[in-house]
């Protein structure tokens, strides 16, 4: 895992504590994108936190961007967010 990807997962790990936080890089499915040109990346995680129950899906994402936070501006070009409270997952 590469230095980005690690404080990415860190700021959402002790943001949010998950059971599951799933970080993939996607930056290569977008090389030449604008956004790729300026050096952020593209990422999606799925994750699983009890901090998300009872929530809808624009605050669940809201929690999700305030967790990497200044990370938004310099490091991430694009997050897609599949973002679930325990009781929504299988068992």
């Amino acid at each position: 895992m590469n230095s980005r990807l690690e404080r990415i997962q860190q700021s959402l790990e002790n943001a949010l504590q998950p059971s599951l936080c799933e970080l993939r890089d996607d930056s290569a499915a977008h090389k030449g994108h604008a956004g790729a040109a300026s050096g952020a990346g593209h990422y999606s995680v799925t994750i699983i936190s009890e901090k998300f129950e009872g929530l809808n899906r624009i605050s669940r994402h809201r929690l999700v961007y305030d967790a990497v936070g200044d990370l938004m501006h310099t490091e991430i070009h694009a997050l897609v967010i599949q973002a679930l409270s325990p009781s929504e997952t299988p068992k």
